[in-house]
């Protein structure tokens, strides 16, 4: 019996944001942070240690996750591009032609916003983005039930503030509330006589910083862990007044707030989860134990670690993420294990299309994580190499290798480097990139990513060597190749559908 299968995704999750992440306990946020039921997801399944974003940022991450594809294949290396795109393969796609029933429910970030990419349905939370008079799904849902004369963004906090506090909204109004009623609703409605594949997509731990108030008091009086802040982080420490800034040094009592407001709120999303594992249970007792659960998030957030704050930065806060794989009982493997090899977006399709049986193509760059569960010691990859084209400045603009043991950032615009020993030094307070013991193993990075960007293609990677750009890439040239087929598909292109 193939199994149903069940990806859940958070918004801007950290990867030391588990309370079951037992590596980070000692110094990070898993110290006071409360997530019962992924750490239950964990106990009986697997969870990987060293789980990497290779695009931090929502619509380039969503992208890999969509077409198992990595960044220069999909084509987007940054927060850029908004054309109607025809890949060869996505996860829904793939699925639906194998007979599986696929939803969507929450946070996509697609473009076009109703661009179903191989679901048969979708039911869509997409916070403040709004194209061509697009409506969310959540947001019509809340006029027709909100009680009173209030918008479901009074709170006045921006979509990418440093800034918190607790909802206006009444718990069951709240967007992570209605995601997780959404998810449950299509449980109840499905085709029983097909396997199904959800997504269930969470928009927060993603700033507003807004949970309900009972889970922003739940860690009011809270221990809260300061922010790392590193050796080589001075050019950052700076009051910025804007309250969406990237970085700036932010008083302890208004970062501590921050990190309330996104502690809650990841402890709402877990709260929530499990509401639907119980009311799926209780249509059904036997459903999720044929359910391959993943779960993951697209990146992390920087929390005014090191001053920065939000995402794109190769650092642990904004580029490690969480990531579980809870098998079905059938398969008869043992959980309660961690998996200390580095995966990556791009992993999640051939990971769900292998369970399904669906056939694996060369146009998909990750690999299936499930000879892993099998048997940690398989071949692997050696590491993730991940990018930001552009990080709100210029300068900042980099490309990254990490095995979680080591890091290396190069910032292509002005060729400086970062090494960091992330065994020695998790919190990555060092930069040991100046240091002589250092100098062979920033040539070994060096050339790897030289190696990399000369075999796709990128002018960043000349003759063995890494090159200093004086222009931003912001996409790579099959970004153009993917676009051009949606042109087909486009009517608004073609001068048709209106």
């Amino acid at each position: 019996m193939r199994p149903n299968l069940l990806l859940i995704t958070t918004d801007q999750q950290r990867g030391d944001c588990l309370s079951c992440d037992r590596e980070t306990r000692e110094f990070g946020p898993a110290r006071v942070l409360e997530t019962p039921n992924l750490d239950a997801l964990a106990e009986r399944g697997f969870r990987f240690s060293r789980a990497y974003t290779s695009v931090p940022s929502c619509t380039p991450a969503r992208a890999a996750i969509l077409t198992g594809m990595d960044q220069w294949n999909h084509g987007r290396l940054t927060m850029t591009g908004a054309a109607c795109l025809e890949y060869p393969q996505t996860l829904p796609g793939g699925l639906a032609a194998a007979g599986y029933h696929t939803q969507a429910v929450g946070k996509m970030h697609f473009y076009p916003q109703r661009r179903l990419y191989g679901f048969h349905h979708m039911l869509l939370d997409e916070s403040g983005r709004s194209y061509d008079g697009f409506v969310s799904d959540y947001l019509a849902w809340f006029e027709q039930h909100k009680e009173g004369n209030y918008g479901y963004r009074d709170h006045t906090i921006d979509w990418n503030s440093w800034m918190a506090r607790p909802s206006h909204l009444p718990e069951h109004l709240h967007p992570t509330y209605w995601t997780a009623s959404e998810g449950i609703r299509f449980i109840q409605n499905r085709d029983i006589t097909k396997p199904f594949f959800l997504w269930l997509s969470f928009a927060r731990p993603h700033s507003p910083y807004d949970p309900p108030r009972t889970y922003f008091e739940m860690y009011d009086d809270a221990e809260i862990p300061p922010p790392p802040v590193g050796d080589w982080a001075a050019e950052f420490d700076r009051p910025v007044a804007d309250v969406n800034a990237a970085f700036a040094h932010r008083p302890w009592r208004q970062t501590r707030r921050a990190r309330v407001g996104y502690f809650g709120s990841i402890t709402f999303v877990d709260h929530q989860l499990g509401r639907f594992v119980y009311e799926v249970n209780r249509l059904d007792p036997k459903l999720l134990l044929n359910t391959l659960i993943l779960f993951t998030s697209d990146h992390g957030d920087m929390l005014g670690d090191h001053h920065p704050w939000r995402k794109t930065y190769a650092y642990e806060g904004s580029a490690r993420i969480p990531w579980i794989v809870c098998l079905p009982e059938s398969w008869g493997l043992d959980g309660a294990q961690v998996i200390d090899r580095p995966v990556e977006l791009r992993d999640v399709l051939p990971t769900f299309w292998e369970a399904a049986g669906v056939e694996i193509p060369p146009t998909v760059d990750g690999a299936s994580v499930l000879p892993l569960l099998r048997d940690p010691a398989a071949p692997w990859r050696e590491f993730v190499q991940g990018e930001h084209t552009t990080c709100y400045k210029r300068k900042y603009g980099m490309q990254y290798l990490t095995d979680g043991r080591e890091k290396y950032i190069w910032f292509h615009h002005t060729g400086r480097e970062q090494l960091f020993d992330r065994v020695n030094d998790p919190q990555e307070l060092h930069d040991r990139a100046a240091e002589p013991s250092s100098q062979s193993r920033l040539r070994e990075w060096r050339r790897r990513l030289a190696e990399i960007n000369e075999r796709r293609g990128d002018p960043r990677g000349q003759n063995g060597e890494l090159v200093v750009q004086e222009s931003a890439l912001l996409l790579s040239p099959n970004y153009e190749r993917w676009r051009e087929r949606g042109r087909q598909l486009d009517f608004r292109e073609q001068g048709e559908g209106r």
